[in-house]
């Protein structure tokens, strides 16, 4: 299995823009928020939480489903992802609880 270009995977993020992500990162961060923009180096979200899981005693997966649930808790009018420290995105309407 071939993996995709940068292109082709800027493509997929761009059909993101205007809705409510998560942002997996590599590190212990999660960011969640509406997705603006997208370019080589950065995702740019606005009205995000951007959220250090060594300050909860919750899971990551806790977090993003009680967010998913109650809302995003905003913390940022506007942050700044850097492309190379995310591990995965997915709409927030897509998180499940199970």
């Amino acid at each position: 299995m071939t993996r995709p270009c940068a292109v082709q995977v800027t493509a997929m993020l761009e059909e993101l823009i205007g809705q409510r992500v998560v942002v997996d990162l590599r590190s212990t961060f999660v960011c969640l928020g509406t997705l603006e923009r997208v370019d080589t180096h950065y995702l740019e979200l606005k009205d995000a939480d951007l959220h250090d899981m060594r300050d909860s005693d919750s899971t990551r997966e806790h977090y993003i489903a009680a967010a998913a649930e109650t809302g995003i808790k905003r913390n940022r009018k506007r942050v700044l992802v850097v492309r190379a420290d995310v591990a995965a995105v997915s709409r927030l309407t897509d998180v499940v609880d199970e």
